[in-house]
């Protein structure tokens, strides 16, 4: 599993006790773009020691939110638990070695060292008179502890977050293997950091004060230490701490829900702490291109979803129009339709300009589908008072008369019908596309018209018309 010196190697490494969420995402990103950027690999490691909390449908959802992105990652994805045997292996290892110790401390002595540290307003550090001893039973329940330095400072010449230095005599000996032989998360990701070749560890700044606790590991073993990247945690709009109200759901709500591409999710994510220069719309090849460490911020990311889908409506735009028109024919169930997914494909250039995601797409097209005689909205049927009867008879009798059915034709037609009434175009365009439509907005009426064809917008008209002499 292990790789040459010389290639950089990351890895994204989520527990799968929960969705793959906007911080997750963001984190795998920034591994695969150091990763590509230097053109090394970027691993994935499936963190499942936590036997109760993880879960399969977790696993799937990770997996399908990181191809969904395009996090793409080489060769297979590595599950830890089922590398307990040579996490273990490393720990008995270090005992031998003198850089780890069998510790038979009681429930009740930990639980006295823990009240003496809340009593004096201290974090635990846990303290064991087994450091020194060797004389404990073999046959009696006990973990093992790694010996951490006591003396001393250690520091980080972390990658985002510059040189940080934390007092050795604050760490404690933490366990490597619990008392019933299973390793701890500590063990396992520096084991399998360590095996899988991983040159440069990027996570997010909560686990700043694990590389502190994990480094004497890999000190113990002789190990080559990772490079460090701490990536400062994402907030909500308000500054407050990311929660579901501020968008920490799971991706697949960002794709199912909320409409959004791939590509405008990556996009977005890559701009939240990290910057070249002005520029706001990046493509996957050229963030590889530019992406460094270098330029990814210190402070708190905010996020924005009002932000999210402006630069979401940008890629609606630059999408072909068969991609989308496949899209939103998935969603309205048009699987073996292929007379209405060619009207999709047709409607999709006057469509897409005006949506910023593709719940407005889909909600857009709704018109091209809906079944005589409309349903109006109250909007909608607002426009259709007053002399609205009068005006959409002259604009039926108008439209009767063109033949060669195109926005041209119909809109001289249409254009007419308002000169003649002395009127704007406006008045007689809106109870129009409502009768056309059954809401008060909709693409250009005369695409409109179009996209609807001859036949079924003089039926509308005809249904509108009838409806008002009603």
């Amino acid at each position: 599993m292990s790789a040459s010196k010389t290639e950089v190697v990351t890895r994204f490494a989520p527990s799968p006790t929960g969705f793959l969420h906007i911080g997750g995402a963001r984190t795998a990103l920034f591994n695969l773009l150091f990763a590509r950027h230097h053109g090394g690999r970027f691993l994935l490691r499936i963190e499942d020691t936590d036997r109760a909390r993880s879960t399969q449908p977790a696993i799937d959802a990770i997996l399908s939110g990181l191809r969904w992105l395009g996090l793409d990652w080489d060769g297979d994805a590595v599950f830890q638990f089922e590398r307990a045997a040579r996490h273990a292996e490393v720990a008995h290892a270090m005992v031998e070695s003198g850089h780890a110790y069998r510790c038979w401390m009681t429930a009740d002595e930990i639980a006295a060292q823990r009240d003496a540290a809340k009593a004096a307003k201290q974090p635990l550090r846990v303290r064991s008179a087994w450091r020194d001893r060797a004389d404990g039973d073999l046959g009696q329940p006990h973990v093992v502890r790694l010996r951490a330095p006591q003396d001393g400072a250690t520091t980080i010449d972390d990658q985002v977050q510059g040189a940080v230095t934390v007092q050795n005599a604050e760490l404690d000996d933490l366990v490597l293997l619990r008392s019933d032989g299973t390793p701890t998360y500590m063990l396992a990701v520096v084991v399998d950091d360590h095996d899988m070749g991983v040159t440069h560890v990027i996570r997010g700044d909560d686990h700043l004060n694990n590389a502190f606790r994990q480094l004497p590991i890999y000190r113990a073993n002789a190990w080559p230490e990772p490079a460090y990247a701490h990536i400062p945690l994402i907030h909500g709009s308000d500054g407050a701490k990311l929660s579901k109200r501020h968008g920490a759901v799971g991706i697949e709500t960002y794709r199912d829900e909320l409409g959004i591409l791939p590509e405008a999710l990556d996009n977005y994510l890559l701009r939240l702490g990290w910057g070249h220069g002005d520029s706001e719309i990046i493509a996957r090849e050229q963030a590889i291109a530019w992406f460094d460490l270098a330029h990814v911020g210190k402070s708190a990311s905010r996020f924005d979803l009002k932000k999210l889908e402006n630069l979401n409506g940008h890629y609606i735009r630059e999408a072909s129009d068969q991609r989308l028109a496949d899209i939103v024919a998935e969603q309205l169930e048009f699987d073996h339709d292929d007379t209405r997914r060619a009207t999709l494909l047709a409607a999709m250039p006057v469509l897409k300009p005006r949506a910023a995601n593709i719940n407005e797409l889909r909600d857009g097209a709704a018109f091209l589908f809906a079944t005589r005689p409309l349903v109006m909205d109250d909007a909608a049927a607002a426009l259709l008072g007053g002399d609205a009867r009068d005006v959409l008879t002259a604009v039926q009798a108008a439209l009767d008369a063109v033949h060669n059915w195109d926005t041209e034709a119909t809109e001289g037609a249409v254009r007419h019908v308002a000169e003649a009434r002395g009127v704007k175009l406006g008045q007689v365009a809106q109870p129009l596309r409502a009768a056309l439509t059954g809401r008060k907005t909709s693409p250009g009426i005369f695409d409109v018209l179009a996209l609807l064809g001859r036949d079924e917008s003089l039926g509308r008209l005809a249904d509108a018309t009838i409806s008002q002499e009603g």
